[in-house]
């Protein structure tokens, strides 16, 4: 008899616990899921993004060379963006992440260099943070990466810009469709990620910061009901 009760205590701490949860999810999943829409108009599609590079001052994003920001005040970044090398801390661990050669990375604890398996795990880890991370932040500049596809969407009677990344990052295959103001400037994207459970959620791009080299990156996001932060966003030449 005791052991019944454990179990029915314990199963009810799990139900109150969960299903508050399940509530919450499928009353989001209602009322955000969409299907991905289907695009067309490619050649459409690139002259919208080239205008939306224009809007955001792209050529000084290209001149920025050195780009710092912290996502959520836990990952921390120093980005050299023209040696292609980045500096990764979080909690007591720190990567010097080089990007185009993950085997030349090297990761530290309490500032003590290591060369064993847990070195390679954060390693690994650092460059899913910086994939993710960096998105957050420079999105905008990536819609001709290699392997993009860019497609017009109609919303509210407008033309929105679909990309698609075939390759590249940690999760290829993900799509944003990009909303634009009158001056083709972003306001907010929908995405399609597989990360994601729930397609089509909006996240906005409206706090941008005009850094010292000119480079305009955002500082703030918001998603559904939460805040995502840069940090203290700094771009130099």
């Amino acid at each position: 008899m005791k052991s019944k009760k454990i179990i029915k205590i314990i199963a009810g701490v799990v139900i109150f616990l969960t299903l508050p949860s399940l509530l919450f999810f499928g009353f989001v999943y209602l009322k955000y899921n969409e299907d991905l829409p289907i695009g067309s108009q490619p050649e459409k599609a690139d002259i919208l993004a080239h205008k939306m590079l224009i809007a955001l001052n792209a050529d000084a994003y290209d001149a920025t060379n050195y780009i710092e920001w912290t996502f959520k005040r836990k990952h921390h970044f120093k980005w050299n963006k023209k040696d292609s090398v980045c500096e990764v801390n979080w909690r007591e661990y720190k990567v010097d992440l080089d990007l185009n050669n993950p085997s030349k990375s090297v990761a530290y604890i309490h500032n003590f260099r290591i060369d064993n398996e847990k070195s390679i795990e954060l390693i690994d880890t650092a460059t899913k943070y910086f994939n993710n991370d960096s998105f957050w932040l420079v999105a905008p500049y990536k819609v001709f990466d290699k392997g993009t596809i860019r497609r017009i969407v109609k919303q509210d009677n407008k033309d929105a810009l679909l990309v698609t990344y075939t390759k590249g990052g940690t999760t290829p295959g993900d799509s944003y469709l990009w909303i634009l103001d009158e001056n083709y400037k972003p306001t907010k994207f929908k995405m399609w990620a597989d990360i994601l459970p729930i397609g089509g959620l909006e996240a906005t791009w409206t706090d941008w910061k005009t850094t010292q080299s000119g480079a305009q990156l955002p500082t703030h996001h918001k998603l559904l009901f939460f805040g995502l932060h840069m940090g203290d966003v700094k771009g130099t030449k």
